[in-house]
């Protein structure tokens, strides 16, 4: 029992998420072996893509993007964008595909960007979000479920067991027969309850990593759409300012005096003499 697999996760281990670089940099069809990292146990969970339509405002085009099925027949998601008549050329699309369950990247097939009618799409950007479970190997660590302890080879040597219940010189009392009887059926409920509880703990660890993926998956499908809304509003608010220029030069002073010399304000002068004539009365009404 000391060397029983412990089968709770530690940190190291934990599934972990990524995304890809931009798939069709390279042109509008791809091979994902160029794209996805190779460790085992890696799911594709969501598709995320945009690009600007290119096609007259009279024209009706319609573009496709998705991946072949690898491991069959058609196709693992195929998008549809329909420009109809009367839509206009430099329009941007972005589109975040509908959650695609835990798809495993031997099943993606190459990838495309198709185009019917008289355009073409600019500046086309597809990023595929991925989920990597490293106990996709068991023996990955000690932790993983189903874990099977390293057992050196040991040597095939035949050895006869000894039944003493096949002895025909042991005679035995039907006491002890029955507690024999008893206690291989108890070894016997004990196994099969072992059995039950690992089956039920590796239930109850698929559904919590299935769970937690798709979590995740609609998570940064999420945070990717806010983003996508933003930088589109910041793109309306800049092309509504009005582009102007304000004149500049030297504002020159204009105002011009008809006579530079100021007379005296004659009465001005009388009334300052009253006031000091009437100050010196009072103060000499003091003494």
């Amino acid at each position: 029992m000391v060397f029983w697999p412990s089968y709770c996760y530690s940190d190291s281990i934990q599934p972990y998420y990524g995304t890809t670089p931009n798939a069709a940099a390279g042109g509008n069809t791809w091979s994902m072996d160029s794209i996805l990292p190779t460790p085992p146990g890696l799911d594709i969970n969501g598709v995320i893509y945009n690009y600007t339509i290119n096609k007259d405002v009279n024209d009706h085009v319609d573009v496709y993007v998705g991946n072949e099925n690898a491991s069959g027949t058609g196709y693992i998601f195929r998008e549809h964008d329909e420009w109809k008549p009367g839509s206009l050329g430099g329009t941007e699309i972005r589109k975040v595909v509908p959650v695609i369950p835990n798809i495993p990247r031997a099943a993606w097939g190459q990838g495309s960007i198709e185009v019917e009618g008289p355009g073409s799409v600019e500046d086309p950007n597809v990023v595929y979000m991925y989920k990597v479970d490293p106990c996709f190997d068991p023996q990955y660590d000690p932790n993983c479920p189903g874990y099977v302890v390293p057992v050196p080879p040991i040597v095939d040597v035949t050895i006869e067991i000894y039944d003493a219940t096949q002895d025909e010189n042991v005679k035995l009392t039907s006491e002890e027969l029955v507690l024999i009887e008893e206690n291989e059926q108890v070894l016997e409920e004990k196994e099969e309850e072992d059995e039950e509880e690992e089956e039920k703990r590796k239930r109850e660890y698929r559904l919590q990593a299935l769970a937690d993926s798709q979590n995740a998956a609609m998570l940064a499908a999420e945070n990717i759409r806010i983003q996508a809304m933003n930088q589109a509003m910041q793109v309306l608010v800049t092309n509504s300012y009005l582009q102007t220029s304000i004149p500049g030069g030297v504002y020159k002073e204009n105002i011009q005096l008809v006579d530079a010399k100021i007379n005296d304000n004659k009465k001005g002068i009388r009334n300052g003499f009253a006031q000091q004539i009437l100050h010196e009365q009072m103060v000499d009404s003091q003494y």
